[in-house]
């Protein structure tokens, strides 16, 4: 059962998911060692507004965008209520950090997570609140130390909370990034959540503070293995090509882009997540037994990263 919350505690996670934003910004900065994130500060008609940083054409990074938003509305839409269709006519507030980090080399993977609090509020009724995120890992070239170190940390930060926990939004992140129109993973999964307030408020927020602390300490020592790494064109191309299933997955199923753009969001801010360079190919296929064709038979489908790395 949820309990209930007042507006300082709302402050209180408003407060922590800037500091968020900000101890995330400076460590892709660090990782980086060279380009900076801009920031746009914007606001919404109806309420509440953001902080946007996008950084760009890096040593690194190719483009990461990093997003607070704290917004404000009269009626939830479709997208939040398909689901809880009892808060149907409820006004919303939402919050959260989200981000996505496109890297230049092809042996990085993409990385994206986010973390947020929704509460839905009516006059005469109790808010009902929950909060969600995760992080996920979108490699272009699959290497199993990767994908074990990654679910290393996912489990890490699901520990304390519970034996089954990691486990259960492991699978839910399997289930959730999955390019249904293609029968595909867009990676190698991580953490997915939602709902969640059975917990309480203080234990609830506890967890989503973990996922996101955990964010930095599972992509950092992946870049810094990878981002070497020797490529050429052949590398690029599949990586530009990989991006379009990125695409896809983000302008079709993502609930955080719908949701956003029905609420009439800051669209600059809500693409951030788009990579700036992506290429499509008609029914083009991996040539047998490469680097490539890898990928999809042993990276982009569900598997116990665990009992790999065990």
């Amino acid at each position: 059962m949820s309990d209930r919350i007042d507006d300082d505690a709302i402050a209180g996670v408003e407060q922590w998911l800037k500091g968020l934003q900000d101890r995330i910004c400076a460590g892709l900065e660090g990782l980086d060692g060279q380009a900076r994130f801009q920031e746009d500060l914007w606001t919404r008609a109806e309420g509440g507004g953001g902080r946007t940083r996008v950084l760009t054409q890096g040593a690194v990074f190719e483009q990461a965008g990093v997003n607070f938003s704290h917004g404000r509305g009269s009626t939830l839409p479709p997208a939040a209520t398909a689901r809880r269709p009892e808060l149907v006519g409820r006004g919303f507030r939402a919050m959260g950090v989200s981000l996505v980090v496109h890297p230049r080399n092809p042996y990085v993977p993409t990385s994206h997570a986010n973390v947020r609090l929704f509460v839905a509020e009516a006059p005469d009724a109790a808010p009902v609140w929950w909060f969600g995120g995760g992080f996920d890992l979108t490699p272009y070239y699959g290497f199993e130390e990767d994908a074990v170190a990654w679910h290393r940390s996912a489990r890490d930060a699901c520990a304390p909370f519970g034996p089954d926990v990691y486990a259960r939004y492991k699978q839910w992140c399997d289930d959730y990034f999955v390019l249904k129109h293609r029968g595909e993973q867009r990676g190698v999964g991580g953490l997915f959540f939602d709902d969640l307030n059975e917990w309480g408020f203080a234990r609830s927020f506890a967890f989503m503070q973990s996922v996101g602390d955990h964010y930095l300490k599972a992509y950092g020592p992946v870049v810094e293995r990878r981002r070497d790494v020797p490529h050429g064109e052949r590398e690029r191309d599949f990586q530009l090509y990989r991006r379009g299933r990125y695409v896809e997955f983000n302008l079709v199923y993502d609930r955080g882009t719908v949701f956003g753009l029905q609420t009439g969001g800051r669209t600059e801010s809500i693409l951030m997540s788009l990579p700036p360079l992506v290429k499509w190919r008609y029914a083009w296929t991996p040539e047998p037994g490469s680097a490539e064709e890898k990928l999809y038979t042993d990276f982009l489908r569900p598997r116990d990263w665990l009992e790999i790395g065990a």
